[in-house]
């Protein structure tokens, strides 16, 4: 971002020289150019920033989005790592079921 030629302060504490039709014209002139070139800086640096923010609330929901998706597969990968345990559990007491009727 650039650097605005003048501040709050100067601006308000700005004293013009006075001539005999009143304050000198080029000074006035020269004076506003300075005010306008900050105007145009502060419009450029608003865009920049509106830009800016309009880019990071897109990251923003992509990766929110990203991250609803991880978390349903985390979700899903668990239910069936839970599930294969279980059928393993079944499958051993099934088994020993078996051993134990056979041996009778």
């Amino acid at each position: 971002m650039e650097k605005l030629n003048l501040t709050p302060e100067e601006i308000l504490d700005k004293q013009f020289d006075v001539d005999f039709k009143g304050y000198a014209p080029n000074e006035v002139d020269s004076f506003l150019d300075k005010i306008l070139e900050d105007y145009q800086i502060m419009e450029e640096n608003v865009q920049q920033l509106l830009d800016s923010v309009a880019k990071l609330q897109e990251q923003v929901k992509e990766l929110t989005n990203r991250n609803i998706e991880l978390e349903g597969r985390k979700v899903a990968f668990d239910l069936s790592n839970t599930t294969s345990y279980s059928s393993v559990d079944i499958l051993k007491r099934i088994s020993r079921l078996e051993e134990l009727v056979s041996n009778k």
